[in-house]
């Protein structure tokens, strides 16, 4: 661990009002909310860095590799991991990590997990510790997904990459110790829009569809700006700003923002889609986009578990080593899975 990564976390181990009174002196308080002193901490330090979308993209990639180690947990004991690659329906190598918990359940099938990032930043590592939960919780072998990104490869290549990575799984699972000819799906942010467009392709394709879908503050109506751009588009580390320069580089010029392959809930046929965890954070300008999306597939008729993260903010499963509130979430939500995972009944001959 580097220097300055040993005193930022000494540092977020300060009291509550202690990080407050180093960082503007009250809470901050917008939209009814209170954010997580912790997090208030590390907003205000963020605004004496240039904004990302100043940035180039591998210039964003770097500072944000060597942000979120700073804030990175420990994984999970009792999980082992492998990278690999598989090979796309096109011929190329996606680099990908197969995690598998020593509590495996043989019953349990194989979650394919989509990253953050916006389509542009974000790598194996940046879900690495999030995905060790979700494998001991769920008793299940995980399948993180490192897809191309923007503006290098655009849309639609990083989700074809996750489609095929999906259709890896459904072949492969057996190898790993898991059912094989089923899945499931899960990501956040960008990798939550890109597993409900996924479940939503399988349905579309008539292919095996995911047994469930983990969507942790997805963007999942890119063609509009809902309410919380304005009351949360200052918050960190995803600001408003930020976002539309993630979608300035992911998606080519002309292209129809309300295409289901990059606004999944502009689909107008839901009633088919598997259950839903949904979780967003509430300072977030995503908040809304994901509230909306549970409640549409509730009207459709799909189950949804659904909890909003109040005092969080968006990337919130990246900040488990120095946000003990984020950590508690992680877990909630893990458990949410393992609990989904518990109803599944699955054939397997």
């Amino acid at each position: 661990m580097s220097l300055q990564a040993t005193i930022a976390k000494l540092l977020l181990k300060l009291p509550d009002s202690f990080l407050v009174r180093l960082s503007g002196g009250k809470p901050v308080e917008l939209g009814g909310r209170t954010l997580d002193p912790r997090f208030q901490f590390m907003m205000a330090g963020a605004k004496r860095q240039p904004p990302m979308s100043s940035l180039s993209p591998q210039e964003a990639r770097a500072a944000s590799a060597g942000g979120l180690a700073m804030f990175a947990d420990e994984p999970e004991p009792g999980v082992t991991w492998e990278d690999n690659g598989i090979t796309s329906s096109d011929g190329h190598q996606i680099p990908v990590r197969i995690y598998r918990p020593d509590n495996q359940d043989a019953s349990a099938p194989m979650m394919v997990y989509y990253h953050f990032g916006g389509g542009v930043i974000g790598d194996l590592d940046t879900c690495h510790v999030f995905c060790t939960m979700i494998a001991t919780a769920a008793k299940c072998p995980v399948l993180s997904v490192d897809y191309r990104l923007a503006p290098e490869h655009k849309f639609p290549a990083g989700l074809e990459d996750c489609i095929d990575a999906y259709d890896w799984a459904l072949r492969n699972a057996r190898k790993y110790g898991a059912p094989a000819g089923v899945a499931t799906v899960g990501g956040d942010s960008m990798g939550g829009n890109f597993s409900a467009i996924v479940a939503q392709e399988m349905v579309r394709e008539r292919k095996p569809v995911p047994l469930m879908q983990l969507l942790i503050y997805p963007a999942t109506d890119i063609d509009r700006e809902f309410p919380s751009y304005q009351t949360y588009g200052e918050t960190y580390p995803l600001d408003a700003d930020t976002m539309r320069w993630f979608m300035e580089q992911y998606i080519p010029e002309g292209q129809d923002r309300a295409d289901v392959r990059l606004s999944p809930a502009r689909e107008p046929y839901l009633e088919n889609l598997p259950p839903a965890v949904i979780a967003t954070a509430g300072f977030d300008p995503l908040v809304d986009d994901g509230a909306a999306y549970a409640k549409l597939l509730r009207k459709s008729g799909v189950k949804v578990e659904y909890k909003c993260y109040d005092s969080l903010a968006h990337g919130f499963t990246a900040f488990t080593g120095v946000v003990p509130a984020a950590r508690k979430a992680c877990e909630e939500i893990a458990s949410r899975v393992a609990e989904t995972y518990k109803t599944f009944e699955i054939d397997e001959d």
